[in-house]
């Protein structure tokens, strides 16, 4: 397989500890994206490709192409991590720019990297020469400021990459609102590669706004996926927009039976869909409520009573679809 060449490019976004091959398999139930990535495998001297995320690859069951993405600035370990990535089944090796969390971003990783672009234009080369499968980026607009992104991108020019990810917020924005659409667009027009946008896609109308507005490639979804399922079909006018709560709680149950671990202790579960939950949660018209009740349960039993007491209807699922939960 290689990189989608169709348009647009409705790529799933990897969001470290979601995305992993249960969710694939998931989401490759509802429809789907054109595009997997995997969560980053962390990158530096000692380290070694974590088996998890490997099996995302060597058991892609989407029957779509995968992209394994790396984080780290040590220029011999990310070209050692390449090669050995290239071993598996993957169309391309992708550079994570963007990870806004601080504990990656203090250790010069992530989004990061974007305080030090000399540093960026060194990675990129080698990462280039080492890759012979694609290679793409995924990064945000600059670390304090967006007026940073008028020195990255003439090095993301100068690398030859062949897919570029644009999250239109810097680093310190985390996922405030305030999604720079001009940088993405200034992206898709001067980048001669393609460019997909990212940040704050939770409908269908919105990712149809983002390429409309913007001439991008496609987009990638990483939080609005959670929240739901349908909309890569929705995107390609494949599907009835009109999802229902009684569809939602179809989807929650779903959930829980893909990323629950057999004979884990039944509070674990629970709180673990409690993560995913907080995504599907912002959107229902009596979120406060339901997440307030959602963040205190203890068993599944009375996990999904309050999601029976939700979403046991026949009239539209979301009230709204906000940015207030953002993207990846």
């Amino acid at each position: 397989m290689s990189l989608p060449t169709h348009r647009p490019i409705l790529a799933l976004a990897p969001m470290q500890d979601v995305t992993d091959l249960p969710f694939w398999r998931l989401m490759a139930c509802y429809g789907g994206a054109d595009l997997y990535y995997t969560e980053y495998f962390r990158v530096h001297p000692d380290s070694h490709l974590e088996k998890p995320i490997l099996r995302s690859l060597d058991e892609n069951p989407t029957g779509k192409p995968a992209i394994a993405q790396m984080i780290g600035n040590d220029i011999p370990s990310l070209v050692r991590s390449a090669k050995e990535l290239q071993k598996h089944p993957v169309v391309g090796i992708d550079l994570n720019l963007g990870c806004p969390a601080p504990i990656v971003y203090k250790k010069c990783a992530g989004g990061g990297l974007l305080r030090e672009p000399a540093r960026i234009d060194a990675i990129l080369g080698a990462l280039r020469d080492a890759v012979s499968c694609a290679f793409t980026v995924k990064t945000r607009v600059g670390f304090e400021s967006e007026h940073e992104f008028d020195t990255l991108l003439p090095i993301f020019q100068k690398h030859a990459i062949d897919l570029l990810t644009v999250h239109g917020r810097t680093v310190k924005q985390m996922y405030r609102p305030g999604v720079h659409a001009n940088l993405i667009a200034l992206a898709a027009r001067e980048m001669p590669c393609p460019v997909i946008a990212n940040g704050d896609v939770f409908t269908a109308a919105d990712a149809h706004k983002w390429m409309q507005e913007t001439a991008v490639a496609g987009v990638m979804i990483g939080r609005g996926a959670i929240r739901n399922p349908w909309i890569f079909d929705q995107i390609r006018g494949s599907s009835d927009t009109g999802v229902t709560g009684r569809d939602l709680l179809g989807y929650i149950h779903d959930l829980y039976e893909t990323v629950t671990t057999p004979n884990t202790n039944e509070l674990a579960q629970v709180n673990k869909l409690k993560k995913y939950i907080n995504f599907v949660g912002t959107g229902l018209p009596r979120a406060d409520e339901f997440l307030h009740s959602i963040r205190r349960v203890t068993n599944r039993s009375a996990f999904f009573q309050v999601c029976f007491d939700h979403l046991d209807h026949s009239e539209p699922a979301f009230s709204h679809q906000g940015a207030d939960c953002g993207s990846e």
